[in-house]
């Protein structure tokens, strides 16, 4: 498909979308002016497409430096009458959590939709919490897409429901519903063109202190309001079209309540199964419909709560039958029916009813089983860096650097971040021992170098720096604490597709913009001592080091070389192997650890395919058994 075709689609049309493009088709058909985001997987493919077309949509789109900067570009807007939509990942709700919880007091004019992405099972996030929760810390209303229909059809709905209550709406998908792919109808579009030069409209901010401006004076009666649509939202939901039930036949004892992707797999299981459980599907889940619910279990004496991840529904229904006065027996996470984490799947609902059910299921249909057949098939890989990589040469350097000082692994601790250098952690460079969310690395090592008497190595990506890197930074200088702080400046947001950040000279939309120095605002945040290094300088790496680490004050080394999988970059000759110089020492192997060099019935041997000449492995080689390639 040609992505413009999300932009001129009529009514009608369908395509065959990801999840995350269906998003972008609800955004264009919602007819959204401002959209804003830090990138994060699941969600990265929706600010991937936008930045693309942004312009022929007459969306202006950007790359906020972090989530809680773009959900205040997002409120703003909403608040000068224009839609506007901010997405991330689930972990990025942290980030803006502090201003998302106001956007619920101060509502807004112009619709305001906040599609957070949860990743049950971790598959690329250190947690794996659960959007739902904010929805209910904020009583902000919640919608659950469980396919790319419904994906395009809640985006769009959702702008609706926020204008009609003045209130912010998340939509909450998962990495199966942001990645599958499904046939999406498409809709009619709002029309959001624009009267001036900008390829998006201008909205106009009506000034109301007593609505914007949360001052304890202030704040209560927001409190009462919010409490107000809540309680209209709840007619809303026992209603909505969302929120419906699917009987298969007959009259039944056994319920099934479930959401978003758990849904698909409870509904795989009772059809093919011909299970006697009728099922109700909450796609709109928050406010929480009640009174729906207790009609469902009237005539029922037992209900499977099916969904990830945690037990948000199964403690509503439970809520639900004790108001209510019935009698109905609960099996869920609470009562170990179902996992209390991670990703489910056909097998973990089948196993979880069968407990209950016993039923036997068709052994041909088995998720496990032909996972584990994919698994004999194909070999498992771990995750690397990759071949050229700055980060692996830059690793290499700083462990050289180490123990040229006469230091051990056990003297220096490294803190670790979010981005591709996390793959530090892996066996030969073990530099990563510590890290708990984007921007901590700094924090970290504030904290381990008044708690310890180790040296302390800290690492930070580039837009990771911007993100939220910069105030642990005043905080180290200001408080003298003693660490060195890279800065691995890739020239790009590599761990989620690429996408800019403030340190290249180019915006989400593709136009020229001001870049921002790294060095200057390590310099400005009073830094004595702040060095570039080129990583594939292993010379220079190690020296500048062993230089900082006999430093007493926060010291910033920034490697700058740009991401091997930056599209157009000139790629060099890939090295050769001279055989008649190796004397099997085997380092080119066993410590830079580079995917292209490998070691295949005892002889060296470079996958040119792989290899892009970053001569990395030839400082390494003393012998001169690799040489540049011609």
């Amino acid at each position: 498909m040609n992505l413009k075709e999300l932009v001129t689609g009529a009514p009608g049309d369908r395509q065959f979308l990801l999840g995350n493009e269906a998003a972008v088709r609800g955004v264009i058909e919602a007819g959204v002016s401002i959209a804003a985001t830090y990138p994060g997987t699941p969600s990265s493919e929706i600010g991937n497409v936008l930045s693309v077309l942004a312009k022929d949509a007459n969306i202006y789109f950007e790359f906020s430096t972090n989530e809680k900067v773009a959900m205040e570009v997002a409120a703003t807007a909403a608040a000068s009458g224009l839609r506007s939509f901010t997405f991330m990942k689930h972990v990025g709700m942290n980030v803006a959590s502090d201003s998302f919880m106001t956007t619920a007091y101060s509502g807004v004019n112009g619709g305001m939709v906040i599609l957070s992405a949860d990743d049950p099972s971790l598959f690329s996030s250190q947690n794996e919490q659960d959007t739902r929760n904010y929805a209910r810390l904020a009583n902000v209303p919640v919608l659950e897409p469980s396919n790319c229909q419904e994906v395009k059809d809640m985006v769009k709905y959702a702008f609706e429901l926020s204008e009609q209550f003045g209130i912010p709406v998340i939509v909450r998908t998962t990495t199966r519903v942001s990645h599958m792919r499904g046939v999406v109808e498409f809709g009619d579009k709002k029309d959001n063109s624009s009267n001036n030069d900008n390829h998006w409209k201008r909205g106009h901010f009506d000034k109301d202190p007593s609505k914007y401006v949360p001052v304890p004076a202030f704040a209560g009666d927001m409190h009462v309001r919010l409490w107000d649509k809540v309680h209209k939202l709840e007619e809303i939901t026992n209603k909505s079209e969302y929120n419906r039930e699917l009987d298969f036949a007959g009259d039944k004892k056994y319920a099934l309540i479930s959401s978003s992707s758990a849904f698909n797999y409870a509904h795989d299981v009772v059809k093919f199964n011909e299970l006697d459980v009728d099922i109700l599907k909450l796609g709109f889940s928050y406010p929480f419909p009640q009174d729906l619910v207790a009609e469902f279990l009237a005539e029922k004496d037992e209900v499977f709560i099916v969904e990830e991840v945690d037990p948000i529904i199964e403690r509503d229904v439970l809520a639900t039958i004790g108001a209510k006065g019935l009698n109905v027996n609960v099996h869920g996470k609470l009562d170990g029916t179902f996992p209390l984490y991670h990703e489910f799947n056909s097998d973990v609902v089948s196993e979880g009813l069968n407990k209950i059910l016993g039923f036997k299921e068709d052994e041909n249909i088995s998720y496990s089983a032909s996972l584990e057949k994919l698994q004999e098939d194909i070999p498992g890989r771990a995750p690397v860096l990759c071949a050229g990589c700055p980060h692996r040469a830059m690793y290499y350097g700083i462990n050289k650097a180490i123990d040229e000082l006469g230091l051990t692994s056990a003297d220096v601790i490294f803190a670790s971040d979010i981005g591709c250098y996390t793959l530090g952690i892996n066996p030969p460079y073990n530099c990563a021992d510590y890290l708990l969310s984007m921007g901590s690395s700094v924090g970290d090592g504030c904290g381990f170098s008044v708690s310890t008497d180790q040296k302390v190595a800290s690492f930070i990506g580039d837009s990771t720096f911007f993100h939220s890197g910069i105030s642990p930074l005043i905080n180290a200088v200001h408080n003298k604490h003693n660490f060195v702080l890279t800065v691995l400046d890739n020239r790009i947001t590599a761990m989620t597709g690429g996408q800019p950040n403030p340190g290249i000279p180019v915006d989400g939309m593709g136009d020229d913009a001001p870049e921002v120095s790294i060095r200057k605002l390590a310099l400005a945040c009073g830094c004595d001592y702040v060095r570039v290094i080129n990583p594939f300088n292993l010379e220079q790496v190690v020296k500048t080091y062993k230089e900082a680490f006999e430093r007493d004050d926060t010291a910033v080394i920034i490697s700058k070389a740009p991401c091997t999988l930056i599209k157009g970059l000139t790629k060099k000759p890939p090295v050769k192997f001279v055989e008649n110089n190796c004397n099997n020492c085997d380092k080119c192997v066993s410590e830079l650890a580079c995917p292209a060099i490998s070691k295949i019935n005892g002889k060296i041997t470079i996958d040119e395919s792989q290899c892009d000449g970053c001569n990395v492995c030839m400082q390494v080689c003393k012998y001169g058994a690799l040489e540049a390639g011609r």
